[in-house]
């Protein structure tokens, strides 16, 4: 929503279970805002693997009719935003292949670093894609080896791969979890009754009464088949860069991310900036819904009353008919609406939980003073974003991030706020517990633990629109198998 980065994609699996179809769908309905630009299910009985997949919401796609053909005890699923890869139906995920090694479906979260690489190499060789997804590359390594069994051809395909990925694959008769050695992305590991589940928040394993076990470690390969489950750790061992932007705003405050509460992490992110950025007010007022953990933190450390001075419209879908006459500040005041008895003639500390170009903070500061506001502070719950993500976070151009190219009081006066007040980083890594060391914070300082792609230029999405809306076309489900 409005001008934030755009979440990654989500990833669900689940081996085991009579329902697993249907489960695989709910637990894409919890992970619906790691993205909304498609979504797709597999599922397998022992003798095959079918798919369904289809541009728009999880909701919209999968019915009774839609899910009646995905049969079996296993199923992976996938809910996409592009970060790699154009938006349209044949980068939809899962992807599915029938190849030597049989029929096998993956689901990707994360960017392969060296995917353009990987895939130049490929095509000399005589590759043929039929996407440009950059998940598309560990399919073609998996038909092209000479591996004798799946799990080795597999282990031999994602051992080739740098950069974020966790990922759930599907076979006729297994489910099969990898992720990066570097842990970037999450991805959690459940249990139901006899059932084990795989997802990149835990979100999911509540909604369908699973119990998390533990996370997916970085680099193993965990296979959940007609053997039990397995664990395999290919990769050589590296330096833990998990996504500090999962904590800041990524994941839903309900999950446990990499261990820990992203509740109590965000409600402690507030509690620093009021420590580090504190200013005389009347009421804090959260930007909702991704400041409003920040904002009780806010307000418990200054002891400056909570209000919800600023109402979301809920029922606002990806795109909106704006009228013909210009009515001032619309697309934000179709989303969010001020309540006038709480902003009129007081001090208000307005928390957000990021700040990307500023475009959208503008409008909320002006909306807000319009309201009768007497001052208006704006403080941000994390450091000043400085440089595009190559790890599965789409981002603007380093030229487009405001706090790359102004100052902090150029970026006062450009949101017309009284003052302007950002988490630092030291901050940000002290309520994380202390963890800084094992977080990749490459969005804020510029120093990226695995190096960027060659092509960098080409490879960085900018689909990040100015406005923050993407039209999707209409499209009938996609049913393989």
């Amino acid at each position: 929503m409005f001008d934030k980065f755009r979440d990654e994609c989500g990833v669900f699996g689940i081996y085991g279970h009579p329902e697993a179809a249907k489960l695989a769908y709910l637990g894409l309905y919890a992970l619906q805002h790691r993205g909304q630009e498609s979504a797709g299910i597999a599922s397998a009985d022992g003798e095959r693997v079918r798919l369904v997949r289809q541009m728009g919401y999880v909701n919209d796609i999968f019915n009774e009719a839609t899910l009646a053909p995905l049969s079996g005890p296993i199923a992976i699923g996938h809910t996409r935003y592009s970060t790699a890869g154009e938006s349209r139906l044949s980068n939809a995920q899962p992807i599915l292949i029938d190849c030597v090694h049989g029929q096998v479906g993956i689901c990707h979260n994360g960017n392969i670093v060296n995917a353009n690489e990987v895939r130049d190499r490929l095509v000399r060789a005589g590759s043929i894609f039929q996407t440009n997804s950059d998940t598309e590359v560990v399919l073609h390594l998996y038909a092209r080896s000479q591996a004798g069994s799946v799990e080795d051809a597999l282990v031999e395909s994602v051992t080739q791969l740098t950069g974020a990925f966790s990922f759930a694959l599907i076979t006729k008769d297994s489910m099969i979890a990898v992720r990066d050695p570097h842990g970037f992305r999450p991805l959690a590991l459940g249990k139901l009754d006899e059932a084990w589940v795989v997802s990149s928040e835990t979100c999911a394993l509540d909604l369908i009464g699973a119990t998390y076990v533990r996370d997916v470690e970085p680099g193993e390969v965990l296979i959940a088949g007609p053997d039990g489950l397995r664990s395999i750790k290919p990769f050589p061992k590296s330096a833990l860069s998990h996504c500090i932007f999962e904590h800041v705003y990524f994941a839903r405050p309900d999950s446990e991310v990499f261990g820990q509460s992203v509740n109590e992490v965000r409600t402690n992110l507030g509690r620093v900036l009021a420590r580090e950025t504190g200013v005389d007010a009347d009421v804090v007022v959260p930007i909702p819904d991704s400041g409003v953990c920040a904002a009780i933190g806010y307000s418990e450390e200054s002891k400056i009353p909570l209000r919800m001075g600023l109402i979301r419209n809920h029922y606002v879908g990806r795109t909106f008919i704006e009228p013909a006459q210009s009515i001032r500040h619309f697309g934000v005041k179709v989303k969010l609406n001020p309540v006038k008895s709480i902003l009129a003639g007081k001090r208000v500390v307005l928390i957000d939980d990021s700040l990307v170009r500023g475009t959208t903070s503008r409008k909320i500061v002006k909306m807000v003073r319009a309201s009768g506001a007497a001052e208006v502070h704006l403080r941000i719950s994390c450091p000043p974003t400085i440089s595009p993500c190559f790890y599965g976070v789409d981002t603007p151009r380093r030229q487009e991030l405001i706090g790359a190219t102004h100052t902090l009081e150029e970026i006062r006066k450009y949101v017309a706020a009284d003052t302007i007040g950002y988490l630092s980083l030291g901050g940000l890594l002290s309520s994380v517990k202390g963890q800084g060391a094992s977080y990749c914070t490459s969005c804020y300082t510029g120093q990226y633990p695995v190096a960027f792609p060659r092509d960098h230029n080409g490879y960085l999405q900018l689909s990040l629109k100015i406005d923050g809306r993407r039209e999707l076309p209409e499209q009938e489900p996609e049913t393989v198998g």
